[in-house]
């Protein structure tokens, strides 16, 4: 069974007024703020959350979904400025770890499984990190916690280069797209984030102005003391240079139960390239620890 819940916001999918849940010293107050994330739920049994990555939504995310409901009661999640959740000018990893903790105060979830895709690894690595005592086990996906290079400069180059109203069809931006970005595979994933108006014209799904501003966040490493002791998997693309074996030296010092699976054949997006190949993983993982 999949429920779809929408969060109360307005038309431009901005949060209304928000609340702090407690105090925080000052520098931290707007990580704590309340978001509603648009989720969807699937399945039944021990909770599963599922956390994409930058760019992504939830409706990536929802074959294995399904398929992970099998045996889980799946929460996919559309981050905050991403898909249909409420956008903010507050774009951090400790704003998103905050926006899950809250999520499983609403819904009363004692413990989970987390699972998260790059930008939502990071936010998983994190959460668990700081609620050890919330996460069960842990599923990273072709990220580390390290600080990155920037690498998206052709990405906002090309979203900002589409003039949205003057397209009349998803194939015209595909085509103004691909003057920028030619991997189709990739273009094809950012304008899942295109939407029409009740006019018919296009928008961004996402909050394209408060992504680009706030970049350089996604690139951090962490800052945090502590260890997250509990069974932890990292799967990595084989060809992807997100993940790479020696940093499994980093990646114990904070999950020192941690190991390491690289899937044959695929790239950073390997839970789309080999979706059986990774479900099979993660469910073993989840089953056995």
């Amino acid at each position: 069974m999949r429920l779809a819940i929408r969060p109360l916001t307005d038309a431009r999918g901005a949060c209304p007024t928000p609340r702090l849940l407690f105090a925080l010293p000052s520098r931290d107050k707007e990580a704590c703020t309340t978001m509603h994330l648009h989720y969807e739920t699937y399945g039944q049994g021990h909770p599963l959350l599922i956390l994409h990555g930058l760019f992504g939504t939830q409706e990536n995310w929802r074959t294995l979904s399904k398929a992970f409901g099998q045996q889980f009661h799946v929460f996919a999640f559309d981050q905050r400025n991403h898909g249909r959740s409420p956008h903010s000018d507050v774009f951090t990893y400790e704003a998103m770890t905050e926006d899950l903790h809250e999520f499983m105060q609403e819904h009363r979830l004692t413990s989970a499984h987390v699972l998260g895709h790059s930008m939502g690894g990071k936010v998983a690595m994190r959460f668990a990190l700081t609620y050890p005592d919330l996460v069960d086990t842990l599923v990273v996906v072709d990220i580390a916690p390290k600080v990155y290079p920037p690498g998206h400069d052709d990405v906002f180059a090309g979203l900002y280069a589409l003039d949205l109203p003057t397209l009349r069809s998803r194939q015209d931006a595909d085509a103004a797209l691909a003057q920028h970005l030619p991997d189709l595979a990739l273009r094809q994933f950012l304008l899942k984030n295109l939407e029409r108006t009740e006019s018919g014209a296009f928008r961004w799904r996402i909050n394209l102005d408060g992504i680009r501003d706030n970049y350089h966040e996604m690139l951090k490493g962490f800052d945090l003391t502590g260890t997250y002791t509990k069974p932890t998997l990292f799967i990595k693309g084989a060809d992807s240079g997100y993940l790479k074996d020696d940093d499994l030296v980093t990646i114990r010092e904070l999950f020192p139960q941690a190991r390491l699976v690289t899937i044959p054949n695929t790239g950073h997006w390997v839970h789309a390239e080999a979706p059986r190949e990774f479900a099979r993983i993660v469910s073993e993982f989840l089953e056995n620890g």
